[in-house]
């Protein structure tokens, strides 16, 4: 069993959840494989299901948000709120469990871990804080990570930090939590980083950390080729 991996560029947010919701279904029908959803989202705020019971950590009104073009998505995903914006990779795996040990708390930590060796490679030095799901780099947050789950098939995700515009993330506090200062690798690389250089690395460690043993083959499209099909691609539509 090989995983699918699709490359949706920039997509809207709502247009890639009814796109998991598609895979999901599938999954749980095991029609496809585990696949793992790369996308950017313009910006895009969302609030999952512990957001919605605790509010207040919006920090802006909703007329000025629609006046930037934001919306506010409710989510059923764990967690609280967290944006999405240009310059961060959105990463969707949707995984059946059944595969990955049935343990939700693993499968978190697994996601961290993708993202600490990612961030390894580049020479920067991650952190996890305990008590508290996501990556961080000296006390400052470059990845959150939110997940749902039906019927074992898990969804949504990994958002990391490669190039976003940082000074939006006042505009909520992060995952709920108060005074959270946001990074990005190029904040701490102190150099441009695009997000397309970051997929291949991510899809590398994905491999390694859920034991598989294909590698990504670098195409950007979605498209079947490239490098004998090491992975199963499909159009992301």
């Amino acid at each position: 069993m090989k995983f699918k991996i699709i490359n949706k560029g920039t997509a809207e947010y709502q247009e890639a959840y009814r796109f998991q919701l598609e895979l999901v279904n599938q999954r749980q029908k095991g029609f496809i494989d585990d696949t793992i959803i790369f996308v950017e989202h313009p910006a895009v705020i969302t609030r999952g299901r512990k957001g919605r019971k605790s509010g207040g950590n919006i920090l802006i009104a909703e007329q000025e948000l629609a006046a930037k073009g934001i919306k506010v998505c409710e989510v059923d995903r764990g967690g609280d709120v967290t944006l999405h914006c240009p310059g961060q990779l959105v990463v969707y795996p949707v995984f059946d469990l059944n595969n990955h040990g049935r343990d939700i708390h693993g499968y978190l930590r697994n996601l961290e871990e993708v993202v600490i060796r990612v961030l390894r490679d580049y020479s920067i030095s991650p952190e996890r804080i305990r008590g508290f799901t996501g990556v961080w780099v000296g006390g400052r947050k470059i990845a959150s990570i939110g997940v749902g789950v039906s019927r074992w098939i898990a969804y949504h995700g990994v958002s990391l930090n490669v190039s976003p515009e940082l000074k939006q993330y006042s505009m909520i506090n992060v995952c709920g939590m108060e005074k959270v200062r946001m990074t990005s690798m190029e904040e701490l690389l102190n150099r441009r980083i695009a997000v397309r250089e970051v997929i291949p690395v991510v899809a590398k460690h994905f491999n390694a950390v859920f034991d598989r043993k294909d590698c990504w083959d670098g195409r950007e499209d979605g498209s079947e080729g490239g490098k004998k099909n090491r992975f199963k691609f499909s159009s992301a539509g």
